[in-house]
């Protein structure tokens, strides 16, 4: 008599290391980027970074990726399955970024110009940050009901091609750049993950242990990094107890930031919407489901609980499930990077932990997962697609390259008050036949025009070419309101250009589009029904008289 065993999750595996190692990289250098930002770009105190951002991070980071651990390990017992994959969970990059240099900034220096002292600018900012991170909770929060319907709508393609080009351009690409950078430091951990990821080849401790150690040993061993006093000693100054607070009376005292911004908070609140339901998606693809509503709301729920506790950085579902899982990360990634992410922020100890563990010691998981997403792009779609998909990659491509003409830009010595980004770059970007203001202008919304253009594309394989026409409508109205395509310049940079009309020329492109996809789907259907069987010759013709 056969005995059925049952499989149920556990709530630690030993590969939940590997997993944990790379989660906790990633959220790690979110953390400095946002210690480094604060500090240098906003003129943020330490008292404020460390005793109020940080301990809001804290609870963000540690009520989803407890919630995420604990839906896995349910969903793993529905399904009698001790292999599902936690969903990773983290601070939001893009929001990081437009919510330190498009909200907070202008207000801190707005405040300076009206003669407020840096001190208080900075109070300002911080309370604009708030109220950003709030709005955006509010909007996640919302969608998290029109998340099936939309993953009901869009094609797989049109979904994971969106997060490749994001894998390949803004995780993949820059941790590469840094590898052969620093080649003796970088490219043994990247062999270690790559064979024992790809080559299935298991050593005596994890590979993602082995890795970063392997980089910790050669960055101090050969120099990359080297013992300084006076750096030390600056690690070890914010080490403390900070207990997180409330901050209502701050929200509502800056609520008109709310009407101020939102042409910032509400595409930020809908790019991070949409990002969460193509990581679900991946999530499917790689062979765990998970409910949309529930995993969107509790999304929503954790950078509302950033907000109230003193955070402005909104926190999101992670791109990336199918390389954990790939891993063999399980339940106990994700909580292990919960506690561990809560005790750095409320304790102070970021700066050591970064001042030991350099960035070169573990990117190589991070660059694996980038390798992994990029791939799942083309195997977990049907093969016809591939096309649909290589265009979903295009635009993530095109913000990325317009993110480096920028940065590239900047470190020339544009981009200040006295040497201001102006329109008059394009013209010299043409004389070398870069037509850098269409890079621009795929930045804008380039997670919406992704997914967009490898959905019509997909619907032009399936020779459904009103769905096509349906999408270019879809394109249009979008780009109408400059969610997608417009921009407009500032000092140091192009950013999104909301308003009735700001993206007239691409909604008029869209607009013809559909027209042409509507034309060619009455097209097709006319000549289906002209189809006739025609005799290919007259013996064929007297053939069929016989049989008749």
């Amino acid at each position: 008599m056969e005995i059925l065993t049952v499989k149920t999750p556990r709530w630690f595996v030993r590969r939940d290391i590997d997993g944990l190692f790379g989660l906790f990289l990633d959220n790690l250098i979110q953390i400095l980027l946002i210690v480094n930002l604060c500090q240098g770009v906003l003129g943020f105190s330490p008292s404020l970074v460390y005793g109020r951002i940080l301990p809001g991070i804290a609870l963000s980071l540690i009520v989803g990726n407890f919630y995420y651990g604990w839906l896995a390990y349910k969903q793993g017992q529905r399904e009698q399955r001790d292999d599902i994959t936690a969903l990773p969970y983290g601070i939001n990059t893009v929001s990081l970024f437009a919510y330190v240099f498009l909200v907070m900034l202008p207000v801190r220096l707005t405040a300076i110009a009206q003669g407020v002292s840096s001190e208080q600018a900075a109070e300002l900012a911080w309370q604009a940050g708030l109220v950003a991170c709030l709005g955006s909770g509010l909007i996640e929060l919302v969608g998290a009901w029109v998340g099936n319907p939309l993953r009901r709508l869009v094609p797989r393609a049109a979904m994971l091609s969106t997060l490749g080009g994001i894998a390949i351009t803004f995780i993949a690409i820059g941790f590469l750049f840094r590898t052969f950078a620093n080649p003796v430091v970088g490219l043994v951990p990247l062999g270690v993950i790559l064979i024992t990821y790809f080559g299935q080849v298991r050593f005596a401790i994890p590979g993602g242990l082995l890795a970063v150690l392997l980089g910790i040993g050669l960055a101090w061993g050969t120099g990359l990094v080297s013992w300084d006093n006076a750096k030390f000693a600056t690690a070890l100054q914010p080490i403390g107890v900070y207990i997180p607070r409330l901050w209502l009376g701050d929200l509502w005292n800056s609520r008109a930031v709310l009407l101020d911004y939102f042409s910032i908070i509400l595409p930020m609140g809908l790019f991070n919407l949409v990002g969460s339901l193509q990581n679900l998606e991946s999530a499917e693809a790689a062979g765990d489901v998970y409910p949309a509503t529930p995993s969107l709301a509790a999304n929503g729920i954790g950078t509302l609980v950033a907000a109230i506790c003193g955070s402005c950085f909104p926190t999101t579902i992670y791109i990336g499930h199918p390389g954990w899982k790939a891993l063999g990360a399980r339940v106990g990634y994700s909580i292990l990077n919960g506690i561990f992410m809560g005790l750095l922020c409320l304790t102070g100890t970021v700066a050591m932990l970064a001042y030991f563990v350099p960035i070169e010691a573990g990117m190589a998981i991070v660059l694996w997962i980038g390798i992994v997403i990029v791939a799942q792009s083309f195997t977990a779609t049907p093969s016809h697609h591939a096309p649909a998909v290589v265009v979903g990659l295009l635009p993530g491509i095109a913000g990325w390259g317009a993110l480096i003409a920028k940065n590239a830009l900047r470190a020339a010595g544009l981009g200040t008050p006295d040497k201001p980004l102006t329109p008059a770059l394009i013209e010299q970007f043409k004389l070398s036949d870069t037509y850098i203001d269409g890079a621009f202008a795929l930045e804008q919304g380039f997670i919406f025009s992704a997914m967009i253009l490898a959905g019509i594309t997909v619907y032009i394989i399936e020779r459904d070419f009103r769905k096509a026409g349906y999408w270019s409508i879809a394109a249009a109205l979008l780009s109408w309101f400059g969610l997608m395509h417009s921009y407009r310049w500032t000092v140091a940079d192009t950013v999104v250009n909301l308003g009735f009309g700001t993206g007239t020329p691409w909604a008029v492109g869209y607009i013809l589009l559909a027209i042409l996809f509507f034309y060619t789907e009455w097209l097709a259907r006319r000549q289906k029904g002209n189809q006739k069987v025609v005799p290919s010759s007259s013996q064929d013709a007297f053939d069929g008289n016989l049989e008749k």
